[in-house]
């Protein structure tokens, strides 16, 4: 009898260890939060369109969705652009990135940003507060004085 029980329980505990395990919840997905349209940032003069970017402003993996406006005067064009971050920190932190990302970079000290070529082009990009901007498509001087007016409404 004990035998007989004692089989029993085996066969019990074998059945039991075979079943398959039961489902686990797949854990919920986290939404991408919708990156806001920052169009009214940007000065008005020249601009001739606006496009909100979900993910990798500028084509840059370091930095995240956010808002590009392009501008054109007589046949010079250029393009603003501009994230927010969670802090001033974490925009900081993205700097230097754009630093090892731009070719011939340099510190524009009065700024805190910097210039330099991307795939050819002229960038101005800077910090301020929790935003990181910038100026694509033109020259020092001038990306300097446009990069001033972004900064005024940031």
């Amino acid at each position: 009898m004990i035998h007989r029980s004692l089989c029993l329980l085996a066969l019990c505990g074998l059945l039991i260890s075979c079943a398959p395990e039961p489902k686990k919840e797949a854990p919920p997905v986290a939404a991408t939060p919708v990156v806001a349209d920052e169009s009214r940032r940007f000065p008005l003069a020249n601009q001739v369109a606006t496009k909100v970017v979900q993910t990798q402003l500028m084509a840059k993996p370091f930095m995240p969705g956010g808002t590009v406006a392009n501008y054109k005067q007589g046949t010079k064009e250029w393009s603003l652009f501009l994230a927010k971050f969670p802090n001033a920190t974490d925009a900081a932190i993205v700097l230097p990135d754009w630093r090892k990302a731009l070719a011939d970079s340099k510190l524009e000290p009065s700024f805190g940003g910097y210039f330099g070529q991307d795939g050819g082009v002229p960038v101005f990009v800077f910090a301020k507060g929790a935003w990181i901007a910038g100026v694509k498509g033109l020259p020092e001087k001038d990306a300097d004085a446009q990069a001033r007016l972004l900064a005024a409404k940031l």
